[in-house]
Parts: structure tokens; sequence; C-alpha cells
């Protein structure tokens, strides 16, 4: 089978309380120490990912050094000890109940790092679907560094539209051992996970392997390239990155050495359907603070050819709370904010001000009124936009969207080793 996605040795924790195992991702709420403090009393000193894992609240923290040093010892500890149950090359099918009611589902299994390339323009198979801030890499890695283990919250896409790899698993489920089946902390929903038998393994391989079929890839989006995006970054884009990086660091240190199945090649992530009817992608607005508004406003009129007159690229103005709709017709990208991001990095290069990125309208309304300030609401990006996009403009403009709630991200659950 030739797919960059494949099973892994996955370690799945037994015999704990797994409401206080699973914590959300470690780049949520990062404004919000008070969240993660709360987490720290339900997992209450009893084994769990929070001990694992280095919350990103806590990324400036004098101590952060020490924090790392700890979640060497316990992973250690863990691992030494009963906490993990071993299935040997194997895949997880994973239902989660989001907190509004919807099912979303997905195989975990490990990713090829060989085949994963975050730079923009890449051709690679496993691609960024946003402009990756290698400046985020180094405390990740150091975490990494030393680890024995492993702890996912990476989600990749696929553009599955015949629902041909995740969705039949849904009626085979009866068949698979489960091995979790539990309410998620803090409003996170419900997780249940179940080991794919060897029979829907390879099914699940075969329809991956069609997906990425240079022929069918090209048919299916109008192209003639020479090499199919079949695998897009959703969430954990820095985590990913860090692997990688990792990888590349041990390749460099071990110029003799055979790396062909070495466990840092690899990451466990998970892999989702992009039509998925529980997947959701939110417009991320933008604020423009300290600046001139209508120096801003008049250059922005004639560099983006921005009208009353309709096109397909709609921004809707927003001062002292006061919309109006306007229109690009000078677009420098396939994608509303591509074109409004380009301008807005090269104005605030030449000017000054800074942008800020907010999810509610509502935000951005007020936000308007503050002097020097003023923003911009723009429009859902249609989940069928983000493959096309990616393979035409490479990596899109940071902040583009937001897939899902802070609370139904993915929560840590299934680990697996990288040592040896």
């Amino acid at each position: 089978m030739s797919t960059a996605f494949k099973p892994a040795d996955i370690l799945i924790p037994q015999n704990l309380n797994m409401e206080s195992w699973a914590v959300v991702a470690c780049d949520q709420y990062t404004s919000e120490p008070a969240y993660w403090e709360d987490v720290s009393k339900i997992a209450g000193g009893k084994k769990s990912a929070l001990n694992l894992i280095l919350p990103e609240v806590y990324l400036e923290n004098d101590d952060v050094d020490s924090r790392i040093d700890k979640i060497h010892e316990n992973m250690a500890e863990y691992v030494s000890s009963d906490t993990f149950k071993e299935y040997k090359n194997s895949m997880v099918y994973v239902e989660r109940i989001q907190s509004d009611g919807k099912l979303r589902a997905g195989i975990v299994g490990m990713i090829d790092l060989e085949q994963y390339d975050y730079d923009k323009g890449s051709k690679s198979a496993v691609r960024a679907t946003e402009a990756t801030v290698v400046e985020r890499i180094p405390p990740r890695i150091k975490v990494r560094r030393g680890a024995p283990i492993e702890l996912p919250h990476i989600m990749i896409l696929i553009d599955d539209t015949e629902r041909t790899v995740v969705e039949p698993l849904s009626d085979k489920k009866s068949e698979f051992e489960k091995v979790y089946d539990f309410d998620l902390m803090k409003n996170g929903g419900h997780i249940s996970g179940y080991v794919i038998n060897k029979s829907s393994q390879d099914t699940v391989l075969s329809a991956l392997e069609k997906l990425g079929g240079i022929d069918e890839f090209n048919a299916k989006y109008g192209l003639d390239e020479k090499s199919p995006l079949v695998y897009a970054m959703g969430d954990g884009n820095h985590s990913l990155a860090t692997a990688k990086e990792f990888y590349e660091e041990q390749k460099r240190a071990n110029p003799d050495k055979d790396m062909s199945n070495a466990p840092c090649r690899y990451a466990l992530v998970e892999i989702v359907n992009l039509h998925s009817p529980a997947l959701e992608f939110e417009a991320i607005h933008r604020i423009v603070m300290g600046v001139n508004t209508e120096k801003l406003l008049t250059e922005m009129v004639l560099e983006l050819d921005l009208a009353e007159d309709k096109s397909e690229q709609k921004i809707t103005v927003v001062q002292d709370g006061r919309h109006k709709d306007m229109y690009i017709h000078n677009q420098t990208s396939k994608l509303t904010v591509g074109s409004l991001q380009n301008f807005l990095d090269k104005y605030i290069a030449e000017n000054g001000g800074r942008v800020d990125y907010i999810h509610g309208a509502e935000v951005i309304d007020e936000l308007s009124k503050k002097d020097n300030s003023i923003g911009f609401l723009l429009p859902d990006m249609a989940k069928s936009e983000l493959f096309p996009t990616v393979i035409a403009d490479g990596a899109l403009p940071r902040k583009t969207f937001s897939m899902g709630h802070a609370e139904d991200k993915r929560f840590y659950i299934e680990a697996r080793r990288i040592d040896g």
C-alpha cells in the first residue's frame, strides 16, 4: 500500500479514570490559566495526560524547563508501569460527540514525515494549510527531545467526497474491540474508540491509496499536477512541524544510520473527512489598530480596486460600529482573506500599526469604535475551497478560518513510543 498514513503501535491507557486522563490540546485556552488550573483539579493527582504535555499558557513561565523535565519523568514512569496497553500495527476508529451534539468520526494512525513539507508551495502528499511560524517550533522540540512517547492533538483532513475512508467504519464497529468510551471533561462531549480489525484496515488503506491516485486527483480538481495533495492540516500544524523538525534533527545527528523505520520518522495523528457535517469553518475577522484609518482605506481602495460594484470577493468595512460592504476587484489571492491580508501586511510594514484576529462580528463592532481602529468582516470560507486553494496558492494566509470551538478540539488519549 502506498500512502503516507499507516497503522501504528498505539498505546491506549488502561484501568484508569479516563475522564481525568483525557485533556484538550495544549494550544487551547492560552489566555485562560484558570481553565488549566481547573483541569489540574479534575486530574487531582491521578494519572493524566495533563502530566505528559506542556499547556502553552505556561510557555513563558520561568519554570518551563523544569516542567519539561517533569514531563519526561512522568512519561518514563507511565511507560514502565502498567499505564498503557500497546496495540501493535493498529488503527483506532474514533467517534467524538461534540459539545453541539454532532458526531465527528476519525481514524488514529501515523503519518510519514518524509511525505510532509510545511513550506509554502510544497508539493508533498501532506501539506500545511496555513503559514507555519518557525519561531513556535523550538519550545515544542524541547518537549519532544528526550521524550519516550508522543501524544497527538493533530487532526489531518482528507477531501473524500464519496466518503470511502472513514464513514464505512461506522457499520463495522461492532466487529472491533472497543478500547474506550467516556465523557470528556469541561464540556468536551463524549468519545469512543475502537481498534480496527485487519480486513477493515486494508479497506481503509486501499481507499486512501485510491484517493491519492494522480489521475483521480487531477480529474477531481481539473489540474495537471505531478504529485497529489492527499492530507491537509486541520489542527496541530505546529505540532506536526515540530515532529518533522525533530526527525530532521535526528537524521543530521546520525548520518550513517538507517532511519527508514525509525519511530521518530512518524507522528501519531487523526484523519477526518473534510466533508464531515460536524466540521464547520468559521471566518476569522480583522481589526487594525494604531493606524490613520482614512489613509489606510484610501490606499486600500487604490491597491485592491475596492469599490461598491460587486465582485466575488466581498469584505465589510467597519468604522465606529458602522458597516459598509465593499468588493475587491484587484484580487491577489483566490480567497478574499488572502487579498486583504496581503494588503494589510504590506501597509503595516510600511506605516506601522497592528492587526488582531477576532472570531465574533460583535467584537469587531466594539473595537472599531476605538480611536485609530478599523475592522474588516470576512465571509466564511467554504470547505470545498480548502484543497483547491492550498494546491493553487500554497499555505493559506494565517488565521484564514477557525475549525470548531475550543472545547471540541482534539483531546489527548492515545500515545506512541518515539524512542529507540
